[in-house]
């Protein structure tokens, strides 16, 4: 019997659902401001100018426990099951993610993932630009190196080599990940895909859009000789595609299911044609595990990984409130110099954010 991952899901918006939500999502927003203007102004800026390896350090540890908040509601809030599946990938390896786009919110998940690994404040998008306007998240995706991209490569190859280009030193962990489809799959968009795949004599994709393929051939000649591996991700939901306000609220996803699948960067050809070609086939293995996903409810080889330990995640929930707490206190009872460092700080991110500004090290450490 098929299972249709599109199908309504049981949970209903209840009244405590929604205030339950609506307290995580200012908790949220309020804490990454703090975490912004607090820490990552200093990180990102100030030591920075020192070193850029202990500039990605330090915002690695901040962010990464801000990040941490986002699993610690979708497993244990939300109570929403994420099931990893296939390979086992080790802790430390830097390595270039790609990953199906089904939803808005699939990116979010592969924090769960990099959580589990000790990456989650390492992990770089390659990302539409119009996010980067957003406010407080896009002055974070700015601070966190997050590749901003207007989908047309005439514009974009400059800026995305450029940032590629910094990521080389191999002391500095790096989860790059890229979505190659450009958008997120909707039936339309999956009708034009087929279309073009069969004027072009390319293979027929009906749970994936046909990938791009210049954006990962640049990743691959920029970074192939400081990378360990590739991860090739699919994310499949049940039983319904969830929308940020979904994950947010809880209605959606109950279950979330993230096949894993490595290849040495070795095993990877090296000419642009093949790279394309070995692409467009990794995407047709994903077609063929969603199609099977769709009709049997799961990947194949499930449960590579564990689950996240409650303590710790209350622990580190604990110390970003605190540390929250302590910084609005400041910022609205304490010195009016609290509130002359804020302004500015904010007028900083925000051009700088808009502007593309990220300053380069000018001492040495």
């Amino acid at each position: 019997m098929e299972v249709d991952i599109n199908e309504p899901e049981t949970r209903v918006l209840t009244p405590l659902r929604f205030l339950r939500g609506l307290c995580c999502l200012l908790v949220l927003l309020s804490t990454a401001f703090v975490i912004l203007v607090y820490c990552g102004f200093f990180t990102a800026v100030i030591v920075r100018l020192f070193s850029l390896h202990y500039s990605r350090k330090a915002t690695a540890f901040f962010f990464g426990s801000w990040l941490a908040l986002w699993p610690f509601l979708f497993e244990k809030i939300n109570e929403t099951k994420v099931v990893f599946s296939g390979e086992a990938v080790p802790a430390n390896e830097r390595v270039l993610i790609i990953a199906n786009h089904r939803t808005e919110v699939d990116w979010m998940y592969l924090w769960d993932l990099a959580l589990r690994k000790g990456r989650l404040g390492y992990v770089k998008y390659v990302l539409k630009s119009s996010l980067m306007k957003l406010p407080v998240f896009g002055w974070a995706f700015h601070i966190l190196e997050f590749i901003s991209v207007e989908r047309k490569w005439e514009v974009d190859e400059l800026r995305m080599r450029r940032m590629l280009s910094s990521f080389k030193n191999k002391k500095d962990p790096l989860w790059l990940a890229v979505f190659p489809e450009g958008t997120d799959f909707t039936e339309q968009k999956c009708i034009r895909s087929q279309k073009s795949a069969s004027e072009n004599g390319l293979p027929v994709l009906h749970h994936v859009l046909l990938p791009k393929t210049k954006g990962f051939v640049a990743c691959l000649e920029e970074l192939r000789g400081c990378l360990d591996a590739v991860y090739d991700i699919t994310i499949g939901y049940k039983n319904r595609c969830p929308t940020f306000l979904d994950n947010a609220f809880g209605v959606a996803p109950s279950e979330v299911h993230i096949y894993v699948r490595r290849i040495a960067i070795n095993d990877i050809p090296a000419s642009e044609k093949m790279v394309g070609s070995w692409l467009i086939e990794a995407f047709f293995k994903k077609d063929k595990l969603l199609s099977d996903f769709n009709s049997q409810g799961c990947f194949p080889h499930q449960g590579t990984e564990g689950d996240l330990p409650t303590v710790s995640f209350l622990f580190n929930a604990f110390w970003v409130i605190i540390f929250t707490s302590i910084c609005v206190y400041l910022t609205l009872f304490s010195s009016i110099l609290f509130k002359v460092y804020i302004s500015l700080v904010c007028a900083y991110l925000g051009s700088a954010t808009y502007l593309n500004i990220r300053p380069s090290p000018v001492f040495t450490l």
